[in-house]
């Protein structure tokens, strides 16, 4: 099933936190709790951006602003919406709030399995740097480590 639809990139607020709770846990076999999210909110450190749609939440991603570097996390988008950009939309408004805020360089983890979702970060300008041997559980899996450093941008 494919739903078309118009989005909006917003930074998350207090009453996203449960459809941004919800959304993890239905991405992720290890997902954050309501709590984490909720730590978020006052943490002048990470930022999280939502995907909203008519129906709500469909899409969120966060980034984690360290000592001049930025740290993407918890890309996720429902099921039901991917293959419509909403995550490359996502990407791009996350890498231009980390360069408005000083950021230059910006790394993650991505499972080597996940070649979608690394197809998604090259074409953002990630290059892989690394493998995290059995970095992630449920199932086992190896991380890619990408960065996109300022010169490569």
């Amino acid at each position: 099933m494919v739903i078309r639809m118009n989005i909006r990139i917003r930074e998350m607020q207090a009453e996203d936190v449960e459809a941004v709770t919800a959304l993890e846990a239905s991405c992720f076999s290890m997902p954050w709790k309501r709590q984490d999210f909720e730590d978020i909110l006052t943490n002048q450190d990470r930022i999280y951006l939502v995907a909203e749609g008519d129906k709500g939440i469909v899409g969120g991603c966060m980034l984690t602003m360290i000592a001049g570097e930025g740290d993407v996390s918890n890309v996720a988008v429902e099921e039901a919406y991917r293959g419509q950009h909403i995550a490359t939309a996502l990407m791009q408004e996350l890498l231009r709030v980390g360069e408005e805020n000083g950021i230059c360089d910006f790394t993650l983890e991505v499972r080597e399995q996940n070649l979608s979702a690394i197809r998604l970060y090259e074409n953002a300008g990630f290059e892989s740097e690394g493998i995290r041997p059995n970095f992630y559980d449920k199932p086992k899996d190896n991380a890619v480590i990408m960065w996109k450093r300022a010169q490569n941008m």
